[in-house]
């Protein structure tokens, strides 16, 4: 499979192509200063070496589906979440960079659907009812109060694949059952209805660094997705260069 992912990661220097379904939900992105570019296989390297915990051609994949976003006309980010769900809810799964700096903001635990899984998530969807969660490209949108507490919107970017996650109320919220505690308990953390929940101790600092039009890529080792994502599959051209925002 990682075989697979390599190659990916090589095809993916730059993009041309961009799925028209979510155009706009990019629209809805905050206004940036001048972008500058920087080499994207740089970028990846280091932010790499901030999460050495996070396996670097899953953050390849994630640095180069943002890259044919932003190449396709989205707004540069500050910052990128990456959920690596290959890995069991029991570890910590979530990491947030800021891309100015390329530092690493958090690394922490994030949950799943119920219809995914266990402590390991197998299936994913993007049908509403479902409660699994769903995989790809993700553009962090508005903040809002409600029944879960302070939290934060999101468009799937990724046409059958994401893109109902609004409708479906895919969104990122604190949750009393992310807790290590849970882990010592059941062997693993409490499940969602599909929400990429996290613990309440950080969720208005998750919330506060990813709204307003950040990107936020799900990772799975799916066959169907990793064949057919215009994000992953994005034609190379000469540049290679990541698109982020100049404060």
């Amino acid at each position: 499979m990682f075989d697979r992912l390599r190659r990916v990661g090589v095809l993916t220097a730059a993009c041309l192509a961009f799925v028209a379904g979510p155009a706009a939900a990019m629209e809805t992105a905050i206004t940036h200063p001048p972008a500058q570019p920087y080499p994207q296989d740089q970028l990846a390297s280091s932010l790499a070496t901030q999460a050495p915990d996070l396996n670097p051609q899953v953050l390849l994949t994630a640095v180069s589906a943002m890259q044919c976003a932003v190449s396709s006309g989205a707004e540069p980010a500050d910052r990128l979440a990456v959920i690596d769900f290959s890995l069991p809810s029991s570890e910590q799964r979530l990491w947030i960079f800021d891309l100015q700096t390329r530092t690493l903001l958090l690394q922490d635990l994030v949950a799943h659907g119920q219809g995914s899984g266990g402590n390991l998530a197998s299936s994913f969807s993007n049908v509403e009812g479902s409660h699994q969660s769903s995989i790809g490209l993700f553009r962090t949108q508005e903040s809002y109060f409600g029944k879960h507490g302070y939290s934060l919107r999101m468009d799937g970017l990724e046409a059958g694949i994401n893109d109902l996650a609004r409708q479906r109320a895919i969104v990122i919220h604190p949750a009393d059952y992310v807790d290590p505690s849970w882990v010592e308990r059941h062997g693993r953390i409490g499940r969602s209805h599909g929400c990429p929940a996290v613990r309440p101790e950080v969720a208005s600092m998750v919330v506060d660094s990813l709204k307003g039009g950040q990107f936020m890529f799900s990772w799975y080792p799916d066959d169907h997705w990793l064949a057919t994502s215009s994000f992953i599959n994005c034609p190379a051209t000469d540049g290679g260069d990541m698109i982020v925002s100049a404060r």
